[in-house]
């Protein structure tokens, strides 16, 4: 499998020059192939559909030695990174063109890049050098000026395939970003346990074919910062924009989310790390999550939106899960989990189950909380996916003793395909 490595480097002053005009560059390269795709595009909308010719990368990228021909600047960034530019327009774009195909109208297209950011500098296969504990990077616009950066001690990556040079602003840090190959420590084997998951905001619920519930809870440092965010928030924007005060609020607002933002990342990280190593199931189910419809659904609200969406509580963590799963010898596998909380597990019925109602209380006389009962449904619906009768069965018999009474038979889990989850 393939990871990213976060590194902080020290760079001095003639370094950090060369770096943010080599990313001046890139950011020049960005915006005239923005602009030249907005002209073509208001040129297509004067012409029939027959003729209307579209630019894409590969007509863009092939623009590149001539390019550098006209404007010998250009000649002082690596050839890659210059293409790599050119890709992260186009991915932009087709990211754009695919949420508003699926219904997102509120997407936005790409928009140009300003000069007081940095531009990010990928390094595609080629253009850099690792060797010891150091790090070199081809450029060509100051040569007296190596763009060498030391590496952590013992650092040692098999099988680089990518470099990205990337500022945080908030930190006024330079780092790099390796990816390289890993190998896990043991290959997937299926033991025959598994452990299915229903992912939420305050906590998480899982359930194993043991029958055995356990809840982890979240810690909400989003709620920790959010008065002072929106009170330093406030100051800034009765401020006129782009002043030294405004400036100066800015910077303050930023570094309070990045603090949030790195608590919450470290308790998922040691959360998931935790979950992964103290459970003997191999196999780790959770549900195909969409945060962008949770946001829409008719049960959504403001504290809701944030929680799933600005500071990446569910997201981010199934992908934690995963890769650390994986390090492990272990796997996570999504499955749809439309209509797990409304579902009663014993029989199947659906009930309109809004967020205030905690426990699902059915006409078959089932009684359980609504989140053991989604993570029933889950694992219910994984097993009878993947025909494990045999497991599906001692499933049962474990929950029995439990006091929750499942049907001998898999139960319907199909159900109008409507939204709502």
């Amino acid at each position: 499998m393939h990871i990213a490595t976060k590194i902080k480097i020290n760079v001095t002053p003639d370094q950090e020059y060369v770096l943010w005009q080599l990313s001046n560059n890139c950011r020049l390269i960005y915006n005239f192939a923005l602009a030249e795709r907005k002209q073509r595009y208001q040129e297509n909308l004067q012409k029939e559909k027959n003729e209307r010719a579209f630019i894409g990368y590969v007509e863009q990228a092939n623009q590149l030695p001539e390019i550098k021909k006209k404007y010998p600047r250009y000649k002082s960034v690596y050839s890659k990174v210059l293409q790599t530019t050119l890709k992260s327009l186009d991915n932009d774009y087709r990211s754009f063109f695919a949420l508003r195909k699926n219904g997102h109208d509120d997407a936005n297209p790409p928009s140009f890049k300003s000069r007081r950011n940095f531009c990010t500098m990928t390094y595609n296969q080629s253009g850099f050098k690792l060797y010891g504990n150091k790090i070199r990077f081809s450029q060509y616009y100051d040569k007296s000026v190596p763009l060498e950066f030391e590496l952590p001690v013992g650092s040692s990556f098999t099988n680089v395939k990518q470099v990205v040079i990337f500022y945080d602003d908030v930190k006024s840090n330079f780092y790099v970003s390796i990816i390289h190959e890993i190998q896990p420590e043991h290959d997937y084997s299926d033991n025959g346990y598994y452990q299915a998951f229903d992912l939420g905001i305050t906590k998480h619920t899982a359930v194993n074919t043991s029958g055995k519930f356990m809840e982890f809870y979240n810690e909400r440092p989003d709620k920790y910062w959010k008065k002072s965010i929106a009170t330093v928030q406030s100051r800034r924007d009765h401020c006129k924009k782009f002043s030294r005060k405004w400036f100066m609020l800015n910077r303050v607002k930023r570094r309070c989310e990045k603090k949030r933002s790195n608590q919450m990342k470290d308790f998922q990280h040691k959360l998931s790390k935790k979950i992964v190593n103290n459970t003997k199931a191999n196999t780790i189910i959770v549900g195909d999550l969409d945060v962008k419809q949770m946001a829409q659904s008719k049960y959504a609200n403001s504290g809701i939106n944030a929680s799933t969406q600005n500071t990446g509580y569910l997201s981010r963590f199934i992908g934690f899960l995963t890769y650390k799963a994986t390090l492990v010898g272990k796997t996570v596998i999504k499955i749809d989990e439309r209509y797990t909380s409304k579902m009663c597990c014993c029989c199947g019925k659906l009930h309109d189950m809004p967020l205030s109602n905690r426990v699902m209380k059915c006409d078959c006389g089932n009684v359980i909380d609504r989140d053991c009962n989604s993570s029933v449904n889950i694992m219910i619906r994984f097993l009878s996916q993947n025909a494990k009768w045999t497991g599906y069965q001692q499933f049962v018999d474990n929950l029995r003793k439990t006091g929750v009474y499942l049907s001998d038979t898999l139960h319907s889990q199909e159900a109008p395909c409507t939204s709502g989850a």
